[in-house]
């Protein structure tokens, strides 16, 4: 089961309007209720910090929180934990066990079916449409390209990549279970107007 909404927001400080720990806690305040630091070139120690200080923006939400990066950060930390397309998501499951939330990373049909449904709980798909956030990981899929993902395996796909409200409708039309937010929640000047904005999207309330 993914965090309800099904809404993941990544960080990014190269791009971040202020501290994570505040953009965190906007985030949370317009209903997200899952973030993930991103900052893999930061020493684990410093990751580690940042995760507690974010942990205690998401407890009064019960909100998830999650890293992008080592088993062990996730492990200090206490959170979740995000692979790339090549990690071994069973040794991370073995390691942290069967409560912690566990995706991976994937980017094209070939990958989610390779993805492991016993060691994981969800795959992100992308990039799912253009975006500057994370250049060199190939063209976007677009519609049908999330569709094969979706097809290609029984976990729960989540896109990423180029994700604004008027992107929602062709995600859902595509069987995806969820969405995930990067630079431009990074960069915004109000983070819960936007989250709040992504949630009535998804659930087909925006006017």
């Amino acid at each position: 089961m993914l965090p309800q909404p099904p809404l993941l927001m990544v960080s990014d400080r190269g791009q971040a309007s202020r501290p994570l720990p505040d953009i965190a806690a906007a985030a949370f305040a317009g209903g997200c209720r899952w973030f993930s630091l991103r900052e893999k070139d930061l020493p684990e120690h410093a990751q580690v910090a940042l995760l507690r200080a974010i942990k205690d923006q998401a407890e009064p939400f019960g909100a998830f929180v999650s890293v992008h990066g080592s088993v062990a950060v996730a492990e200090a930390a206490g959170v979740g934990l995000h692979l790339g397309a090549a990690s071994d998501a069973g040794a991370a499951r073995a390691r942290l066990g069967p409560e912690v939330l566990i995706g991976q990373s994937v980017h094209s049909a070939a990958e989610a079916a390779a993805a492991s449904s016993a060691a994981l709980n969800y795959v992100v798909a992308g990039p799912a449409f253009p975006t500057t956030s994370k250049p060199g990981y190939g063209p976007a899929l677009g519609p049908g390209g999330l569709a094969g993902i979706v097809a290609a395996t029984s976990l729960p796909a989540i896109a990423i990549g180029g994700i604004d409200a008027a992107a929602i409708p062709a995600c859902r039309r595509a069987g995806i279970a969820g969405i995930a937010v990067m630079g431009g929640a990074m960069r915004a000047d109000d983070p819960a107007a936007l989250v709040s904005d992504l949630v009535k999207a998804w659930n087909g309330t925006a006017p």
